[in-house]
Parts: structure tokens; sequence; C-alpha cells
């Protein structure tokens, strides 16, 4: 008798064929496609985390602290405030609402100045679902205002919505953000692909019921229940990271693993 699949046997399922063809081309054989694709954005979608660290360290320096490239690690995924929290702990000596804010003009500024660093393969994946007339939308712990920068680069109408840190009363790992985009865009979380870069992002999604894809940058994600994960989003195919989440939550599901989707926001 062959063994029941676990939640690791999707998690490392082979996706080693995700080279895509030209999005006008993708057969319909290849499988479903999701509802919507919603996208973290640093480590994601934009390499913009060693900002984020070069900011956050001239900032504890500013007010004769240090900080280290492993303390700047432990902030990847955190709500804003949060970060600014830990940061006040380490002597920065402002609320942490002008924390954010400073750090936030700080990356803003970089990004402005030189353009976005897209994540290997996300642009194209971008592209790809818009063609294909996927909905998307950013979900993330950065501000509205970042956000916005990143996706007045793209092509008009690639992003249609924005859940942003300070337009939930819940950070990351908690579900509203994912269970609100689904909802501005009038689909169920779990008919959604979630494509994050961190384990606090990763929770965040799988709470929310969604079929979830990892793929990490600067910090480890360790093996969760549901969660599948690719080492690039360079080639992928849109339908394949779909089916590769939905069968590692049936999988955590037959298992007993399964996350509880969130059924409200709080």
């Amino acid at each position: 008798m062959t063994p029941p699949a676990t939640a690791s046997d999707a998690a490392r399922a082979d996706l080693s064929d995700l080279t895509s063809p030209a999005p006008s081309s993708l057969p319909a054989s290849r499988g479903e496609l999701p509802a919507a694709v919603l996208w973290d954005l640093d480590g994601t979608l934009v390499d913009t985390e060693p900002i984020w660290i070069a900011a956050e360290r001239e900032l504890v320096a500013a007010h004769g602290g240090t900080w280290t490239h492993e303390d700047a690690l432990t902030l990847v995924g955190n709500p804003l405030l949060t970060s600014a929290e830990i940061l006040r702990e380490r002597g920065v000596a402002l609320p942490p609402e002008e924390i954010a804010a400073w750090l936030i003009e700080r990356v803003n500024a970089q990004v402005l100045a030189n353009g976005p660093t897209w994540r290997p393969g996300a642009r194209e994946l971008l592209a790809q679902a818009r063609a294909a007339g996927i909905p998307q939308a950013i979900v993330t712990m950065s501000y509205h205002r970042q956000a916005r920068v990143v996706a007045d680069a793209l092509p008009p109408g690639t992003i249609g919505e924005i859940v942003s840190g300070d337009m939930v009363t819940n950070g990351k790992p908690h579900p509203e953000a994912y269970l609100r985009a689904a909802e501005v865009l009038g689909v169920e979380p779990r008919d959604c692909l979630a494509i994050e870069d961190s384990a606090t992002g990763a929770r965040s999604a799988l709470a929310a019921g969604t079929a979830t894809v990892v793929c990490p940058n600067v910090v480890p994600v360790p093996e969760l229940p549901g969660l599948a994960r690719v080492g690039t989003l360079a080639g992928a195919d849109v339908r394949d990271l779909f089916a590769a989440g939905r069968a590692a939550r049936a999988a955590a599901a037959v298992a007993g693993e399964a996350t509880e989707p969130a059924r409200e926001r709080a």
C-alpha cells in the first residue's frame, strides 16, 4: 500500500518543470489558474531588504548604537511598528511612528532614485498573470506609500490592490492582510496563490487559507505544514506554482497538520 502523502512530501514536490511558455500561449491543460495572485513585497517582488538593513544601521548608529546584519535579519517580515519598537530598545530615542516614517522615506528615496531591484523572475511572473487576466495584489507590512512606488513602476493594471501594514490592525503572521486582499479583490482566499519569502509572511498566508509558495531570500524558512517552496521564481509558471501550493495544502490536511483557515478578520 502506498503511504499517504505528508506535508513535507508536497513541500518538496518536484518543481523543476517551471519553465513557462509565453503568457499568451499557456495551454489550459497545464492546470487551473488561481483566482488571484497575492504578492509579498520586500524580498519577494523587490530586493529591498539590503536597503532596509542599511537604513536601520544608519539610524541606530546616529543614536549611538550598533546594528549588525544578524540583528537586521530578525526584523524580516515584521510589521513596521514592531520593528520600530525593537529599534527603540536598541537606543533609537524616537517614537515608533517616527522611526517607521524615517525608514520608509530612506528606502523610498533609494527606490525612486535607482528604480526597483526586482527579484529574479518576479516581473515575468507578474506579466504572465496579467496576460492571463488574473487579478494581483501586493500584501505587505511596509506602508502603502512604499508599495505604491513599486506598483507604479509596473505597467498600468498589473497590481489591482495594495494591502499594507498601515491598513490593517494585525500584522503578519496574523492572516488579516491576506484575508483583506482576497476580500477587496472579490475572491475566496483558498482560490488564491500567495507568494512569500519569509516564515512570518508564509504563516500569515497559510492561516488565511491560501495556496502558499515561499521563495526564501535573506532568511531561511523552516518546513511548515501546507507550504510549498521554490528556489527561484525565474522561469516559474503561475499554474504550476498554484498547483504546488494546493498540493502542499491538501497533503497537510490529510496528515492532520493543516493550519485552520481564519474565517473572519480580527
